[in-house]
């Protein structure tokens, strides 16, 4: 029997509203330009195989780059991948087409880079992009390793060599953090932007991707499969973007981007939905309906007594009440300057308060110092941060996403 579920429908449909890219007009006006860049260069996607860069090297390779190196730590993905490049019709995979499954700090990865002697693009997709990474002072330890002190690694080895464009994904949890892991991406920005005398560097904030890996979204489709109940907050809005539309923000602000500048998209606030009204819709579109079960334990033993298919399917819809949850997006705060005129659906924070490199390295020679004491706390590095962070506005509830549904 053929699933009636269509999963791009399904977004445009009831999740972004949207039946073309919001950036499709951007594209076509600035396709001449982007051609230019990027047919006939060597491009490296450093976390290639996840959501946002498979996306984005979907809106690289039409323009026909030459060579393109994919990294990422995900074997599996890294297959899946490239047996879904090669099997998209109309997307034509370079001829020096290569994956490697490594980290972008690792020996191996600057031995490729020197052999190489650069890269014309690189983007840098790798990242802990979850709140639920700041459960303990071990998770956040990784979490801060891999977005900020390790990237700086990479930000030194592209000074041998440097590329033409350099992207780096943020997000709009950078603005004004209230978590650790939006803390560590607006360090990054600063880190990042600290090279942008060396050679071009932009990024990028947005919104949620829809149905993108290990998001709650996307786990609905797991928990469906096995017949277990399904979770969502109900007092949570977001933005949404589809998989298509954050590779092509990627891509443009890589490409179209002036050195110093991040890119955001303009979304209206109205656009801002809950997920527990995603949750509705999904059920719908399966042919559920939905059984709102009080908590956890009584949806899981509602969940194993169904008889059948169309029986009503168990929901836990709850108040938001975990460390990190910010209540509303933001893609620009005061102090920043912004530009809304340049591109119909972008727009580009093109000046915006930043640390010196001085500054960066105090911080993570403090950061560094910290790690390597035995007895280190998780309130100790949130201090430690909001002293390079001043409006961080960490509030420790006690409780984390990983002991939800």
């Amino acid at each position: 029997m053929k699933s009636r579920f269509n999963l791009d429908e399904f977004i445009a449909r009831h999740v972004t509203g949207r039946t073309e890219s919001l950036f499709l007009q951007d594209f076509q006006e600035h396709s001449s330009e982007l051609e230019r860049e990027i047919q006939g260069r060597s491009v490296c996607v450093i976390g290639g195989a996840g959501s946002i860069g498979s996306a984005f090297i979907k809106a690289l390779v039409p323009f026909r780059p030459h060579t393109l190196v994919v990294i990422d730590l995900n074997e599996n993905a890294l297959t899946e991948l490239t047996r879904d490049l090669r099997s998209t019709a109309g997307l034509t995979v370079p001829a020096d087409y290569r994956t490697y499954t490594l980290h972008f700090a690792d020996p191996i990865f600057a031995r490729i880079f020197r052999q190489e002697r650069g890269f014309d693009i690189v983007a840098n997709f790798s990242a802990h992009k979850h709140v639920r990474s700041e459960r303990d002072r071990y998770s956040v330890q990784a979490l801060l390793e891999n977005n900020d002190i390790k990237a700086k690694v990479l930000m030194d080895l592209l000074c041998e060599f440097p590329p033409r464009h350099f992207f780096c994904v943020s997000t709009d949890k950078a603005s004004n953090p209230v978590n650790i892991m939006g803390a560590s991406k607006r360090i990054m920005e600063d880190l990042v932007m600290a090279y942008n005398d060396r050679f071009k560097v932009t990024t990028a904030r947005f919104a949620n991707v829809a149905f993108s890996n290990g998001s709650l979204p996307d786990g609905w489709l797991h928990r469906l499969q096995k017949k277990q109940p399904l979770a969502a907050p109900s007092d949570v809005k977001r933005y949404f973007v589809s998989p298509e539309e954050s590779g092509q923000i990627c891509l443009l602000a890589c490409i179209l981007g002036q050195g110093g500048e991040v890119f955001f998209p303009k979304l209206e606030e109205d656009r801002m939905i809950t997920f527990s009204s995603i949750c509705d819709a999904f059920l719908h579109s399966e042919g559920y309906a939905r059984k709102a079960c009080a908590d956890d334990e009584e949806a899981k033993r509602y969940a194993a007594s169904m008889d059948g298919d169309r029986d009503p399917y168990p929901v836990v819809y709850f108040k938001s009440d975990t460390t990190g949850e910010k209540a509303y997006e933001e893609f620009f705060v005061p102090g920043e300057t912004v530009d809304l005129d340049r591109f119909h659906a972008l727009g580009v924070v093109d000046a915006s308060p930043r640390h010196s490199m001085a500054e960066i390295d105090a911080f993570f020679a403090e950061l560094s110092s910290l790690f390597d004491r035995e007895d280190f706390t998780k309130a100790q590095i949130v201090e430690t941060i909001k002293k390079f962070i001043p409006n961080f506005e960490h509030e420790e509830k006690g409780k984390n996403l990983d002991q939800k549904m």
